[in-house]
């Protein structure tokens, strides 16, 4: 027997095919961390509607299968990219007064939606049980514990002021540019007169003053301990 005959038989009997090794060590190169980490790169540069399995894959120069393999299905990508976004929330250094710790973990809550582009719609409507998203809900609902709410009211104000966060960044990304307002010319007095009265306070102030004028009437209807 030849030395090529040798190799060859040694790779017929192990099984082993060029592709399937290729596969594996592409597998091996790859973490589910490097994959969702491309997949936030992909939603900073081109938004949420532009990750796919198949653009990381090329991006990260590996089948689709390899990603597929890593992060299991699109939902679930999502949900480890929402968590990931949620890690930018800071548990340290928080506030001692309840009321000014959940002002302050929405604050950093928002903060961490803004820094990646289409954050916020990456995390709403997902349901993660992942240490970031966990994390940053154990410390709301302690504030809220400590507060002297109710484990009900304690959960359901947590929802609330999740809930508010990430409507009012989807707004904020999805808002057009400085001059884009069209509800000015949409609403008549005759037509529209109660909208029509109020239509400028619509059109000013910032996003900023809008989530801060939220944030204290939702803090305020919980009339917190010791806030």
């Amino acid at each position: 027997m030849t030395k090529k005959q040798s190799t060859a038989s040694s790779g017929a009997s192990s099984g082993a095919s060029p592709g399937a090794s290729s596969g594996a060590s592409a597998k091996a190169r790859l973490d589910t961390a490097t994959v969702v980490r491309a997949a936030l790169e992909l939603l900073d540069e081109k938004g949420v509607d532009a990750v796919s399995m198949r653009a990381i894959a090329e991006r990260l120069g590996v089948r689709m299968n390899t990603v597929l393999w890593h992060a299991k299905s699109k939902a679930r990508l999502l949900d480890l990219m929402a968590d990931a976004i949620v890690a930018g929330v800071s548990l340290d250094d928080l506030p001692e007064p309840c009321e000014a710790r959940v002002r302050e973990l929405a604050h950093r809550y928002r903060r961490a939606l803004l820094a990646h582009r289409d954050g916020a719609a990456v995390v709403a409507g997902t349901y993660v049980a992942e240490p970031a998203t966990l994390g940053a809900a154990e410390e709301v609902v302690r504030a809220l514990l400590d507060g002297g709410l109710s484990e009900r009211e304690a959960a359901w104000a947590c929802f609330t002021v999740i809930y508010f966060v990430l409507g009012l960044v989807q707004e904020e990304q999805a808002a057009p540019e400085a001059g884009g307002h069209r509800l000015g010319g949409a609403v008549g007095p005759v037509s529209y007169p109660a909208l029509n009265r109020v239509v400028g306070h619509f059109e000013s102030g910032t996003f900023d003053e809008r989530f801060d004028y939220g944030l204290s009437l939702i803090l305020r209807s919980l009339s917190l301990r010791g806030a």
